[in-house]
């Protein structure tokens, strides 16, 4: 994302008119979700992607009717058919909601998209309430800082209070939402900050395993180990940062957040304890704890013995990582960036085949041409 804002940016230092058109709802199956976006110029060249196919030229062409009428905004309801989707080699027949700005207002969008590139880079986090409707209200915007403030109250006290409440969840988690009220107020509410933190207490062969692939899939790398040479550059070029400390101290060292997710693969039970003691004192979103259960049994029998509540632990994935029969390193790895995906998408890490009575209940359909089987002679 912070390419696109890095692009537009780009684009009004050397004044050019583009659009950038995001996907601001959906329904159903569809080939991008909510936040996606694709920057369209004057000269007709691309940035980004809305899925391809049929809707991403539909929309390049009303983006180039943008332009040329000079109109501020579009919003635009596009349903993606069965047919049309196959046409296009898709798996999709849902619903996608689009908002175009037309920018040419370098002073008023220049400041916005710096601060989100600020924002994805870990210097700033705040939300950004879009209107889509009402008409005399879309393509205004509401910024609401970590605070809470709004820059520019609705004025609806119930419309604002929900604005600050999901706004300051969005901006902690870099989720979006679309919101309706009342009156057609329609919204599009979406959080900007760094990408998630993945702490990994621990720089043994897993842990290892686990930063290269979490960092893969955005995950931001801080490594913690009181080994020198198990917390270094050398060994996690990925990590934004290596330290070298017992785990306790470490973690005080890291700037931990709703947005942060704790993984303890220390080197035995002992390290685990204070490991774990120290992680369920943060505001971290997620803690994993690498282990056999009978290992978590015993680290969490004497946390209880040392008055840790059974609250505290249950906020504790243990054993750590989705049942897939990991074995080596890199599945172990596997197992837990698959869980730490989970948890980050709010989602529950199992398998997507569909029922025997979902296929027993398909209607047979077919987009071939008649001519496309030849008959056998």
């Amino acid at each position: 994302m912070k390419s696109l804002f890095t692009k537009a940016l780009e684009l009004l230092e050397s004044r050019q008119s583009f659009v950038i058109a995001t996907v601001v709802r959906t329904k159903g199956s569809t080939p991008q979700k909510p936040g996606a976006r694709m920057i369209i110029t004057a000269e007709d060249t691309t940035f980004g992607t809305l899925g391809g196919g049929c809707v991403e030229g539909d929309i390049f062409y009303l983006a180039r009717q943008l332009l040329k009428d000079g109109k501020p905004h579009l919003y635009r309801k596009y349903t993606l058919t069965e047919e049309m989707a196959a046409r296009d080699g898709l798996v999709c027949g849902g619903t996608m909601y689009f908002f175009l700005e037309n920018i040419q207002d370098r002073e008023r969008y220049e400041p916005l998209f710096q601060r989100i590139c600020n924002a994805l880079e870990g210097r700033d986090t705040f939300a950004l309430a879009l209107y889509l409707n009402p008409a005399h209200l879309a393509g205004q915007w509401i910024v609401i800082e970590d605070d809470g403030t709004l820059s520019a109250p609705h004025g609806d006290e119930a419309i604002d209070s929900q604005l600050q409440h999901i706004g300051l969840r969005m901006m902690m988690q870099g989720e979006n939402t679309f919101l309706s009220f009342p009156n057609d107020v329609e919204i599009f509410l979406e959080g900007f900050s760094a990408p998630p933190q993945l702490v990994l207490l621990g720089g043994g062969h897993v842990g290892k395993a686990v930063s290269e692939l979490a960092a893969r899939v955005g995950f931001r790398i801080v490594v913690i180990d009181d080994r020198e040479e198990y917390a270094n550059c050398q060994r996690f070029p990925e990590a934004e940062e290596t330290i070298v400390a017992d785990f306790s101290e470490g973690l005080r060292k890291v700037n931990l957040s709703p947005n942060s997710f704790v993984l303890i693969a220390t080197r035995g039970h002992r390290f685990d304890d204070l490991a774990t003691r120290a992680a369920i004192e943060t505001s971290a979103r997620y803690i994993g704890l690498l282990g056999s259960k009978r290992k978590i049994v015993m680290i969490y029998r004497n946390l209880l013995q040392e008055g840790v509540s059974e609250k505290e632990l249950q906020r504790i994935h243990a054993p750590v990582g989705l049942d897939i029969g990991a074995l080596s390193p890199e599945e172990i790895a596997i197992s837990i960036v698959g869980e730490l995906i989970a948890v980050r998408r709010g989602k529950t890490g199992g398998f997507m085949k569909l029922a025997p009575e979902q296929i027993l209940s398909l209607e047979k359909k077919s987009f071939l041409r008649p001519d496309t089987f030849s008959k056998k002679g």
